[in-house]
């Protein structure tokens, strides 16, 4: 994921997640043969309670390059989905946000985003784009943006949420206090970790064999016309 000579920005929203990949990212950067640099990106979305006073003075302490930007993305997306909408705002929300973080990437010559998507976010995501998209997709852990500007990467994207959460509370990192689920929460989210969770309950390999599916793609065995033509299949 990270190549000799890298300029990552690390996408710091403040959670648990994105404060553990950073902490890995540093250690790698000590450690690595790869010599790569790190600069951390912190975007203040409006949203009523959010603050990130102790964050920011521990990237201080530490010594990390950081960048704060104030963008009223809870403002917008409030007055386009509408308070009382039955959608959530979580998709309008991780779209603007992340509009945000490539148009600053790009700006300052950065070749790569990190973001803190674990395993957990990955398989929810294929179950929810199954089961309420009808398309078979999820969160790779290395993409090309449209522009073919910047390369995304999950360094997380194997690390179980019950780790980091671990790993989390035994660093004692200065998490970012918000509400941003006032209005609406990602129930639907919700439901499928909910259902993936209690399918784990009778056969604990549920999860990891959700992943390894995305992993294991037997195109011949689907019905993408696109990828293989099925109906133009003949006898030799």
């Amino acid at each position: 994921m990270i190549e000799n000579g890298d300029r990552v920005l690390v996408a710091l929203s403040g959670g648990k997640d994105s404060f553990v990949m950073l902490q890995i990212l540093r250690f790698l950067q000590m450690r690595a043969c790869a010599r790569f640099q790190l600069s951390v990106l912190m975007v203040e979305q409006g949203f009523p309670g959010w603050d990130g006073e102790k964050a920011i003075k521990w990237l201080e302490e530490k010594g990390i390059s950081h960048a704060v930007i104030h963008e009223n993305i809870y403002k917008i997306v409030r007055d386009k989905v509408g308070a009382e909408s039955k959608f959530s705002y979580c998709p309008l929300c991780s779209r603007l946000r992340r509009g945000v973080i490539y148009r600053y990437a790009r700006e300052n010559n950065f070749n790569k985003v990190a973001l803190g998507h674990h395993r957990d976010d990955l398989i929810v995501s294929l179950m929810m784009f199954m089961l309420y998209n009808g398309a078979l997709r999820s969160m790779p852990p290395k993409f090309l943006t449209d522009d073919k500007k910047l390369i995304v990467i999950r360094p997380l994207a194997y690390c179980q949420e019950r780790d980091i959460i671990g790993y989390a509370n035994e660093c004692e990192f200065p998490l970012v206090s918000s509400s941003p689920c006032q209005f609406k929460e990602n129930l639907m989210r919700k439901r499928v970790a909910k259902l993936i969770a209690d399918l784990a309950l009778d056969n604990p390999k549920v999860p990891s064999n959700i992943l390894r599916a995305i992993q294991n793609v037997s195109p011949s065995q689907l019905m993408d016309r696109k990828i293989w033509d099925f109906l133009g299949l003949k006898i030799l």
